[in-house]
């Protein structure tokens, strides 16, 4: 038996029994495990409560999948003993006067299943997105936010939708970030709600009924939900694809992810059209435990559709609390400001920094 093994046996035999068993070949996705949910007054398995994706975000798990894993889902156990020791390591820098470190990270990774996962794309195989077509190319490269190196900012168009304290998108929201990662979920009679902690909110009607006409759009879209079996299915359509300066076919936005995702292209939000359309499978697979399933197509975007899985924790000792983004967000200004300044400067041949 191999040192790697040795060291995820004994983390194993510490922590609670895996969500999910492992399965030998390590290519292979297991089924959504079984389980017989609670329901709700009304009959509906009961999802509410509050589920924190902050775990996914922190121990380094990628979107995408790095290359090196080709298309194994699942980490060998020397790999997994190494992102223990990650997490372990980040433990052990927590220090509650300063953003490093984290507490609880490395317990997380011991006792879940999802932890040993390579990426959160599981299709196509290899885990990784689809090319985009020369048309989103194109938008790609020519994509403005914050996080582009070497931008001029001359309005808010050179910024993107979360750079304004509008919204990530959809299904951006859906999906890890680097912060406030807070997931709530409501229910009552004929509807699911989902808060967010970090800009926005999502109203899901249930039963089919309730689509928007197709000229009417919204950043996170409109969802509509129905049952199938204890698994919420959820799609959306009609979602807003960016506004910019021109009349372009595929504009610019915080989706479908953004260039925050670990795994992610960097810099440039990736584009999305009209065309674009996200369905979503909520399933609960223990009392604690969610299993997420985004699947996305954007056919003027990607040559092919994705999807990605991903296991949500619940935490109902997690607070959310107002996220006031547009109170005293100065950048936009300040950034503009600072572009000006520093092609003025340029015009009259002193340093912008005025030295």
């Amino acid at each position: 038996m191999g040192l790697g093994r040795l060291a995820m046996l004994a983390a194993l035999i510490a922590a609670p029994a895996l969500a999910q068993e492992i399965p030998a070949d390590l290519t292979q996705l297991p089924a959504v495990a079984k389980y017989a949910p609670p329901r709700t007054e009304w009959g509906d398995p009961d999802l509410t409560g509050n589920w924190p994706i902050e775990r996914i975000n922190q121990s380094g798990l990628s979107f995408q999948r790095p290359e090196e894993y080709g298309d194994r889902v699942w980490l060998t156990d020397e790999e997994f003993a190494q992102r223990l020791a990650r997490a372990e390591a980040s433990d052990g820098a927590y220090n509650p006067d300063n953003a490093r470190g984290s507490v609880g990270l490395a317990d997380w990774v011991r006792s879940h299943s999802f932890a040993h996962r390579t990426s959160m794309l599981v299709s196509p195989a290899n885990g990784r997105l689809p090319p985009m077509t020369p048309e989103a190319q194109a938008l790609f490269k020519a994509g403005r936010s914050s996080w582009v190196p070497d931008q001029t900012y001359d309005w808010v168009y050179d910024f993107d939708p979360f750079d304004r304290c509008i919204s990530r998108g959809m299904p951006a929201s859906m999906l890890p970030f680097r912060y406030n990662n807070g997931i709530q979920i409501f229910q009552s009679p004929g509807f699911v709600v989902i808060h967010f902690e970090m800009l926005g909110d999502r109203v899901i009607p249930l039963g089919g009924k309730g689509r928007w006409p197709a000229q009417v759009e919204s950043w996170l879209g409109s969802s509509l939900g129905h049952w199938e079996g204890d698994t919420l299915v959820v799609e959306t359509t009609n979602i807003h694809p960016g506004d910019n300066a021109t009349q372009d076919v595929i504009h610019r936005a915080a989706s479908p992810i953004n260039q925050q995702t670990q795994g992610a292209p960097p810099f440039n939000s990736i584009p999305i059209s009209t065309e674009a359309k996200v369905l979503e499978r909520f399933t609960l697979s223990g009392p604690d435990t969610i299993t997420y399933e985004l699947s996305y197509s954007d056919p003027k975007v990607f040559t092919a559709p994705w999807t990605s899985r991903v296991d949500w924790t619940r935490d109902d000792s997690y607070q959310l609390f107002e996220y006031a983004c547009h109170e005293g967000n100065v950048q936009i200004r300040n950034y503009i400001i600072a572009t000006r300044h520093r092609r003025e400067a340029e015009a009259a041949g002193t340093p912008a920094n005025g030295e």
